[in-house]
């Protein structure tokens, strides 16, 4: 089931939607790497792709890390 979460962003309320899988894993990474959600949420915003939704960024992101993370294993 996708859920619409809001954020605030360099100062601006944004909103996203994301299916809890890939919430879960966000704030999973977010704890991993010792920062808080919002901070995670907020780097990946500033490197996506201007022409990307931020929800496809997020998707993305958790995508990449989970391949990293099955190849050092």
């Amino acid at each position: 089931m996708i859920h619409k979460h809001s954020i605030t962003l360099r100062g601006h309320r944004t909103s996203f939607s994301l299916e809890n899988p890939f919430m879960d894993e966000l704030r999973m990474i977010a704890d991993e790497r010792d920062l808080a959600l919002a901070a995670l949420i907020t780097e990946i915003d500033e490197v996506r792709d201007p022409t990307a939704n931020l929800s496809s960024a997020l998707r993305l992101y958790v995508l990449n890390w989970l391949k990293a993370k099955a190849r050092q294993a």
